[in-house]
């Protein structure tokens, strides 16, 4: 898939203010500090279409990216970062929960896992949730730049061990890196492919 275009349309707080349903929607979430914004510029190609910052926890609202004319990428907000609501242990904001529970356009979410950590909670307890919802969803392993090959393979490993304990079969797992541009190509072949399979 070529990005030709990437315009960024709005930001919502209400998952109900969300742009209309008439298009497919890819979303982006993962904890604070995960690299998201570098990777959807790198995705999209384009230097700052989605605002990075040292701060944890920066995205704090839903936004909405039209990409081709075609589909929705959404950047949401991390699951990490303080003001989560203190009731969900998952990391779940009343905002997010909405947005999965009433985007039916919503072709899959790619949850951003940083390679360089053994397998954390809250990534875990949240993957776990999107699958107990029926959410289609890949996982993105993040900043492999920084891994050599077998410190990568290992983190990988004990990853997919952890989810094996309650999934029978596991998402699609993208190895990817901003700083090189790896896993570009692959994950936009998968959206391309999910798009074609929708119409």
């Amino acid at each position: 898939m070529e990005i030709r275009q990437a315009e960024f349309v709005v930001s919502n707080s209400d998952a109900d203010k969300c742009p209309q349903t008439d298009r497919p929607e890819f979303a982006f979430i993962g904890r604070s500090n995960v690299g998201k914004s570098s990777l959807i510029n790198m995705l999209t190609a384009r230097k700052d279409l989605a605002k990075t910052s040292s701060t944890p926890g920066k995205t704090q609202t839903i936004n909405h990216f039209l990409i081709n004319k075609a589909w929705y990428l959404v950047d949401l907000p991390g699951y990490g970062y303080a003001q989560v609501s203190k009731t969900n242990r998952a990391g779940w904001s009343h905002m997010i929960e909405q947005y999965f529970l009433s985007r039916d356009n919503l072709y899959c979410t790619f949850i951003l896992v940083d390679s360089r950590l053994e397998p954390q909670a809250s990534d875990v307890s949240f993957i776990n949730q999107l699958g107990r919802m029926g959410i289609p969803m890949a996982l993105a392993l993040t900043k492999t730049d920084k891994l050599k090959q077998h410190e990568l393979a290992k983190t990988r490993n004990l990853l997919e061990q952890e989810l094996l304990k309650t999934w029978e079969t596991l998402p699609p797992v993208f190895v990817t890196s901003a700083e090189k541009k790896t896993g570009r190509k692959p994950m936009l072949d998968f959206i391309e492919t999910a798009l074609k399979a929708r119409r």
